[in-house]
């Protein structure tokens, strides 16, 4: 049985994380996350004393999907580390894509900063399965700073393929080949 304090915090990030997936990062406000949670509009502070501990708690919630949905694609290691980055590389963008407010929030500066909000926690093991997968294609240079720039890039193709720019400017149809392109740009160029 559900202990109801739990229960009713589970719902109230549970609205939240369909707010942010259905009308994106700015309907994230309080009163409304407490209205879909089918709570009074004061309600949500008792379990979150401020607007960003709610936030966190909804950001959370993207990056253990996601972390989720990666280690189902890494799986048991057997494919080169270049082949798993470029599967990472498509579920990253898949989700970018597919959940656009959730990301958005995943990505914002004000909650990663705060370290006493667990969003570090959430965020940090993912990034270093980039790290790690990047250092055994790469042996040559600095993992994380190349993991760090494959990523702002692949945030970038999903930002600019939302908009509806590098489609425009590319004639591409698909991120797949920006993907490999980003790819080879970082790891040097690779069998496809």
């Amino acid at each position: 049985m559900t202990d109801p304090e739990t229960g009713l915090r589970a719902r109230l990030i549970d609205a939240g994380v369909d707010l942010v997936n259905t009308e994106g990062v700015q309907a994230l406000t309080l009163r409304e996350i407490a209205r879909r949670a089918g709570v009074s509009h004061g309600a949500p502070r008792r379990y979150f004393p401020t607007h960003l501990e709610l936030l966190s708690a909804i950001a959370r919630r993207g990056f253990t999907d996601l972390a989720g949905r990666a280690a189902e694609v890494t799986g048991d290691g057997a494919a080169s580390p270049r082949e798993q980055l470029a599967t990472l590389g498509r579920v990253y963008l898949d989700f970018a894509l597919t959940h656009r407010g959730m990301h958005e929030l995943m990505f914002r500066h004000d909650l990663l900063e705060s370290g006493h909000l667990g969003l570090r926690e959430t965020s940090l093991p993912l990034f270093s399965l980039l790290v790690d997968l990047v250092g055994r294609a790469r042996p040559d240079a600095d993992a994380a700073l190349v993991a760090g720039s494959l990523l702002a890039n692949l945030h970038g193709i999903a930002q600019l393929w939302t908009w509806g720019s590098l489609p425009l400017a590319t004639g591409a149809d698909d991120v797949v080949p920006l993907l490999q392109t980003a790819l080879d740009a970082h790891l040097g160029p690779g069998g496809r």
